[in-house]
């Protein structure tokens, strides 16, 4: 089991926005849980010179995932609203890179790969791990980290930096057990 940062490793901080937040359109029961444990790994990977990535839903208006289009999320995350931007206690340094996705109407991405450069970003810098953390554990948070795996990347989710939408229960264990079944590392104490 992966112990902390080192050379060679990225932090992956998945849509910690206002909108997955308590009072947001689209809230996360403790989604704003996850920033303490989020700011600690984004202190030690700046301590560390390991290269920080932010994604963010960033989504036009009548964007293809908004039930008005027959979606299955209200409207959320609209670009340059306030529910679009990062969580304002959540640490989010100059030198971080932010990722959009969903950014075009008629395309939709749960993953921070879809459609976006991160994957370019992390060849280009050698990245051979990376930690992610965020919202949703069983939507993007899952996404982004299989994805990840099938870049070739070793893969370590912070379990303890994640919740979950879970509209049905058992989403927890079903998105670990997709993690597990993918030779991702679910890190449990973070």
């Amino acid at each position: 089991m992966p112990e902390s940062l080192r050379t060679g490793d990225a932090l992956i901080i998945v849509d910690v926005q206002n909108d997955f937040c308590p009072g947001g359109t689209l809230a996360i029961e403790g989604g704003d849980e996850v920033i303490v444990v989020l700011n600690r790994w984004i202190h030690r990977a700046i301590a560390m010179k390991i290269p920080i990535f932010f994604s963010r839903d960033w989504h036009p208006q009548n964007h293809v995932s908004f039930k008005a289009r027959g979606g299955p999320w209200p409207p959320h995350c609209v670009q340059n609203t306030p529910g679009a931007e990062f969580h304002p206690k959540l640490l989010v340094p100059d030198s971080a890179v932010i990722i959009s996705k969903a950014d075009t109407r008629d395309q939709d991405s749960y993953s921070a790969f879809g459609g976006t450069s991160l994957a370019d970003h992390l060849r280009n810098l050698g990245v051979s791990r990376v930690w992610v953390g965020g919202l949703a554990l069983d939507y993007c948070v899952t996404a982004s980290a299989l994805d990840a795996r099938l870049m070739g990347l070793e893969v370590c989710v912070l379990l303890g930096a994640t919740r979950a939408v879970e509209n049905e229960p058992g989403d927890i264990d079903r998105a670990v057990e997709k993690l597990q079944s993918a030779g991702i590392h679910v890190v449990r104490e973070a």
